[in-house]
């Protein structure tokens, strides 16, 4: 790991980065070239200390998992994010279409989205980042690991993954993550992560298995959906979905109609959002 340069890509890198261009307001009094380092934590999900120790080349070794968080909060590209992880003694990750990092372009969307659930997900249902008011409505998708990464895997195999959905829902989105899954399953092969993903469902769960047999394929998803959430109550709410060839992903925004009775809820989701984010950033370990 060497220290001193990764400490000088992190500072250079923030300083880079204008407010602006990741959805932050400037504010009047700004004498920090760049981004602040607490803003950087926060975009990083992670501690304010943390990040700090790093760039004052005091810090710990940051695992790969902390890195990707890092490369997605600072909007590296896939050479920066590479360069990162060899200056902190790691490997970096091979490139695939399929892979983990999410482009600076997609990311820059997800910015302005702060206000409203939107997540980047991957083929298989993982999902890579959240806005706030997305993991006030699903929870903390992205510390999962292994096959319960994918929201297939866990409908199929955690009771408490469909609470964020209606109960009389539940068949209809079963038949579509079944159905979806096919898919990049005829797309991937019989040797691929998606293969793999099936196995193990198949193995955990008879009702998934009941789904596959049925060998339906994906039709056009409803844009409407239902959602709920302890606090807020059950919203209508609209789902649209942006695609990223190159990097095999897409960005989830759900919205309501202004005026409704939902939108007044989605706006009271995304404070607890904020809230939400800010109780876990504010302690002195990593949030990840």
């Amino acid at each position: 790991m060497d220290r001193e340069q990764l400490a000088d890509f992190l500072r250079r890198r923030r300083e880079a980065l204008q407010p602006e261009d990741v959805g932050l307001g400037r504010g009047p009094r700004r004498r920090t070239a760049g981004l602040r380092r607490e803003e950087v934590a926060a975009l990083c999900d992670m501690s304010v200390d943390y990040y700090s120790r790093l760039e004052q080349r005091r810090g710990p070794q940051p695992s790969e998992q902390m890195l990707k968080a890092i490369a997605r909060g600072l909007r590296l590209t896939l050479a920066e994010r590479d360069h990162l992880f060899r200056l902190a003694g790691h490997t970096a990750p091979a490139r695939a279409s399929s892979g983990d990092h999410v482009s600076p372009g997609l990311m820059r969307i997800l910015d302005r989205l702060a206000d409203t659930p939107a997540q980047v997900m991957t083929e298989l249902g993982e999902t890579l980042v959240q806005t706030p008011a997305a993991r006030a409505l699903f929870g903390d998708e992205t510390r999962h690991e292994g096959f319960v990464r994918s929201v297939v895997h866990r409908w199929f195999t955690d009771p408490a993954s469909r609470d964020v959905y209606p109960a009389e829902d539940h068949p209809v989105h079963a038949r579509a993550f079944t159905a979806d899954l096919r898919a990049v399953y005829a797309k991937q092969g019989p040797r691929s992560r998606a293969a793999a993903l099936v196995e193990a469902t198949l193995a955990a769960s008879p009702e998934f298995a009941r789904f596959w047999e049925a060998h339906e394929v994906p039709a056009t998803h409803a844009r409407q959906k239902r959602l709920q959430h302890p606090e807020v109550g059950v919203m209508e709410l609209q789902c649209q979905l942006l695609h990223d060839p190159d990097q095999g992903h897409s960005l989830l925004v759900l919205t309501a109609t202004p005026g409704t009775e939902s939108y007044d809820r989605l706006q009271l989701l995304s404070v607890i959002g904020a809230q939400l984010v800010a109780s876990t950033t504010g302690s002195g370990t990593p949030a990840r």
